[in-house]
């Protein structure tokens, strides 16, 4: 199977979309505020949707679940960061980078090792029956968020950005948000992995190949059981990431905000 050649049309709608509102807006300045604003907003989601589009668009699973993995990398992140209050406090913008990313990586870490139970205990039995899917995943998301009551209580608690990325940055006459500005790069990077993951690496390629074929792919040698487990892992770890920056975004996290987010992405 040749590499795959990344149909890049449907981004074109993005700056000209935004072209057209410039107009609208009457402000250059307003234009850019909102325009910063709703990408960053877009990247969080696409980031939380990439994760269940993998784990439905490659191995045709219904996972409602998904949600309680948004929730557990956000929960897991706000422990981390909490133990870096030195780092977080200050006003240095690269000690305060030091902190959210090994958060990041960490939410990540214990999303994707959730994950690999979830699809083991959970997904795998019911394998290309889809009523059964949605049933059992979204037991399995309920269960999710009581145990994130027992482990981090069942109210509200705070996220608070760290003190570097509050605030806004002038552009002009325009007032951008800091963390908005992360949110846009960290976004722009995952798709880049993805796609670059997905359409030039042997990886990518067999795991195309197995969802077209996977008797004849499994003929060659190659245990595409273990690469679709892999890609749920990823899956549960790109939503565990998204639960870190929309909890950022929002400020203050909920047992039940992943249930929430499934809402939008859905």
């Amino acid at each position: 199977m040749k590499a795959l050649d990344f149909d890049w049309k449907p981004l074109v709608l993005v700056p000209v979309l935004a072209l057209i509102a410039l107009p609208l807006t009457g402000s250059f300045s307003t234009w850019l505020t909102l325009t910063v604003a709703g990408l960053a907003m877009g990247m969080i989601i696409f980031i939380i949707a990439s994760g269940l589009t993998l784990i439905f668009g490659l191995m045709d699973v219904l996972n409602f679940g998904h949600g309680v993995f948004i929730a557990l990398g956000a929960f897991v992140a706000s422990s981390v960061l909490g133990g870096m209050g030195d780092w977080t406090g200050s006003q240095e913008l690269w000690r305060n980078l030091v902190a959210v990313f090994p958060a990041m990586l960490v939410a990540m870490a214990v999303a994707g090792a959730v994950g690999l139970a979830f699809e083991r205990f959970i997904v795998r039995p019911v394998y290309g029956q889809h009523l059964k899917q949605i049933l059992i995943t979204m037991g399995g998301m309920i269960i999710g968020e009581e145990l994130i009551k027992v482990i981090w209580g069942p109210g509200q608690i705070p996220l608070p950005l760290p003190e570097g990325l509050r605030g806004s940055l002038l552009v002009g006459d325009a007032a951008i948000s800091k963390y908005r500005i992360l949110a846009v790069v960290i976004g722009a990077f995952v798709f880049g992995l993805l796609a670059w993951t997905l359409g030039r690496t042997k990886i990518g390629l067999l795991i195309r190949a197995g969802v077209q074929d996977r008797e004849m792919v499994e003929s060659l040698g190659y245990r595409i059981g273990r690469l679709f487990v892999g890609v749920f892992v990823l899956g549960s770890a790109l939503a565990g990431l998204g639960g870190v920056m929309w909890g950022l975004f929002q400020q203050n996290l909920i047992p039940q905000m992943g249930a929430q987010v499934n809402v939008l992405i859905f």
